[in-house]
């Protein structure tokens, strides 16, 4: 199956799941939150301490995911509420495509920690990046992780049609690329700290920023629960906020905790945290992000997407589907 195609077909399934899947009245006493294991943030000490419970006043029901894509299905269909740290490029093949859903929140930036990392046997660098034509590449197809890697091919004079782009979620690109399956695997979090042991980044995080890929995670919720409880939505985005603060003002405290949350040992935690960056809500309301940047992404990720085939069609603006008024 081509790229064209598992990018078509994911689009497909959101669409279909939005025309089939009719929520039903949310239970008051329970909201399912979507996240991901090996994916440490500092909301996790909230997560696992039952801040979030306490505040908002009902039981939340942490469901881990394997990509931003499965996310945004599951939200189309009723089953989840809220996703954190979901992906932005899922976000914006979903949003596209029909799914009633709304960006209200940045949860996460980071570069290093979204990558892709070549076999040191292969003998490829981003100085003869072309000799990956023809090679095989692991990356979970229609995620941020997927667009990074396309435009760091683009800038790296790499015809993405000529290479193999084979459908793995990070876990199963790291054995892929352990085993000599691939040349290339692209992954995050605890996936990529294993891929890194029998290779090099094709770019690293610093030089990706420097030419415009910026990387980042969102805070999404379905647009029914936003609507019917705005005053959840708020505080759910208050908690994140306090635990960011926390995290930033004593690490060592909330490192323990956080490992455990997700699946992670300590090591991993500390090094994976240490790149990256919980945006306050002042900084995310601001000009960079929610305040007109973010719009201005979807808008440009979405034209990409559509090149790659991804998508039919991109929206004309996505302002509607960008909301900062949960961020007090």
């Amino acid at each position: 199956m081509s790229v064209k195609t598992k990018l078509k077909a994911l689009a497909a399934g959101v669409v279909l799941s939005t025309l089939g899947g009719i929520q039903g009245a949310l239970a008051l006493d329970e909201v399912t939150v979507a996240y991901f294991l090996e994916w440490p943030t500092a909301n996790q000490v909230a997560q696992m301490e039952e801040t979030y419970d306490k505040e908002m006043g009902v039981k939340l029901k942490w469901r881990a995911f394997g990509n931003g894509n499965e996310m945004t299905q599951a939200m189309v269909s009723g089953d989840v509420q809220i996703a954190y740290s979901q992906g932005f490029v899922p976000f914006v093949v979903g949003v596209s495509t029909g799914a009633p859903i709304r960006l209200v929140g940045i949860a996460v930036t980071y570069a290093e920690n979204d990558n892709c990392i070549v076999r040191n046997d292969a003998g490829i660098t981003k100085e003869n990046a072309k000799d990956l034509e023809g090679k095989k590449i692991a990356t979970p197809i229609g995620n941020v992780t997927h667009y990074k890697l396309l435009r760091t091919l683009d800038h790296l004079g790499v015809d993405s049609n000529k290479v193999n782009l084979v459908q793995m979620n990070p876990p199963d690109g790291a054995v892929a690329l352990a085993r000599g399956d691939v040349a290339m695997a692209c992954g995050f979090g605890g996936a990529l700290t294993r891929m890194r042991e029998y290779g090099e980044p094709l770019m690293t995080g610093a030089e990706q920023e420097a030419i415009g890929i910026n990387t980042f995670d969102i805070v999404s919720v379905t647009n029914k629960f936003a609507e019917e409880h705005p005053d959840l939505v708020e505080k759910f985005m208050a908690v994140t906020e306090a635990a960011n603060a926390a995290y930033k003002s004593n690490p060592d405290a909330a490192y323990p905790i956080v490992a455990k949350a997700s699946g992670m040992d300590m090591d991993s935690t500390k090094s994976t945290m240490a790149n990256f960056g919980f945006p306050s809500a002042a900084d995310q309301k601001g000009p960079n992000w929610l305040g007109g940047g973010v719009q201005a992404m979807t808008k440009g990720v979405a034209d990409v997407m559509v090149e790659a085939g991804g998508m039919d069609a991109a929206l004309d603006d996505y302002s509607a589907f960008v909301d900062d008024n949960y961020l007090n």
